[in-house]
């Protein structure tokens, strides 16, 4: 991925929890200030391409809804676009701050984007050190974006600039403030885009010289990735657009290959949510279109 095309991807991720906050009702996870760094001009911009869109995603859908825009606009959120980030982010949170409760003092966002964490959380800024991980390019419109909404940058934030998904570099960490204490790593939708080696590497990279039960939460895609149409073809259309757009899916997993991987890193898995389990914890009981994805699975792997 190019670096202007990670800020545009920050930019739309953060558009999908905007939405979410502003018009979902229960919240999955809501993201208060992420409507905030997503201006009037762009959610409107993002909100027109995403309607004109929709004969991609779903004609007989553009067809019903041709005179409602934004019914179009809510079901290609809510259908494509928002379900992985929303559930993900509600999971890796809730085990990060029972983490913080356990001792963690380091949180290692990896492919931060325009992660709003340390802004929602001001009690932890005594307690722990965050650090995000992304393009040099992202980071710098993501500070911009800060400026802009006034929103100072906490002393426990930490930029780190690098492409680690090309090579990780421990030591650019080190010399932002981590040192080697217990830490807490999310790695939230980038393991399909890395080669099962590329995976295991960067694990292996992150969880050397880490302490006993430091952690990790990642999302990872299971073996029917590349076969799977899924509800209104939106596996299908999700693997269609990451090739389209130059970055293409590389790696599934069964979950033996994915069990494997970590115990060849000193990690165990601790909890494994399937795409069925995460529907019954965070979309059930909903009148809208939200509903989990089908073969993305959740997992937190704690290190011996």
């Amino acid at each position: 991925m190019k670096q202007n095309e990670s800020s545009l991807t920050s930019l739309v991720s953060a558009f999908g929890r905007a939405f979410h906050s502003k018009h979902d009702t229960p919240k999955i996870f809501d993201d208060f200030i992420a409507k905030e760094l997503v201006s009037e001009e762009e959610f409107a911009t993002i909100s027109k391409n995403m309607i004109n869109g929709i004969q991609f995603f779903n004609k007989d859908i553009g067809e019903k809804y041709k005179e409602k825009p934004e019914e179009i606009l809510k079901w290609i959120t809510q259908v494509q676009l928002s379900p992985i980030p929303l559930a993900r982010f509600a999971y890796c949170e809730k085990i990060l701050l029972n983490e913080i409760n356990l001792g963690v003092e380091q949180y290692v966002i990896l492919g931060a984007g325009l992660d709003t964490f340390g802004f929602r959380y001001p009690e932890v800024n005594n307690s722990l050190e965050i650090f995000e991980i992304d393009y040099p390019a992202t980071q710098e419109f993501k500070k911009k974006k800060l400026k802009d909404v006034k929103l100072s940058i906490p002393e426990n934030l930490h930029f780190v600039s690098m492409d680690f998904t090309n090579k990780f570099s421990k030591q650019d960490l080190i010399d932002k403030g981590f040192d080697n204490k217990k830490t807490f790593f999310s790695l939230l939708g980038v393991s399909y885009y890395l080669t099962k080696e590329e995976n295991q590497s960067l694990i292996n990279n992150l969880f050397t010289n880490i302490p006993s039960g430091s952690s990790l939460v990642f999302d990872y895609a299971d073996e029917k990735l590349f076969e799977e149409k899924g509800l209104s073809n939106r596996v299908e259309n999700m693997v269609k657009m990451a090739s389209a757009s130059g970055e293409p899916m590389k790696s599934s997993f069964t979950y033996n290959e994915i069990e494997s991987m970590l115990e060849r890193s000193g990690l165990l898995i601790y909890e494994h949510l399937s795409p069925d389990l995460i529907n019954k914890l965070y979309f059930r009981n909903r009148s809208d279109y939200l509903s989990a994805f089908e073969t993305i699975h959740f997992i937190h792997a704690v290190k011996r």
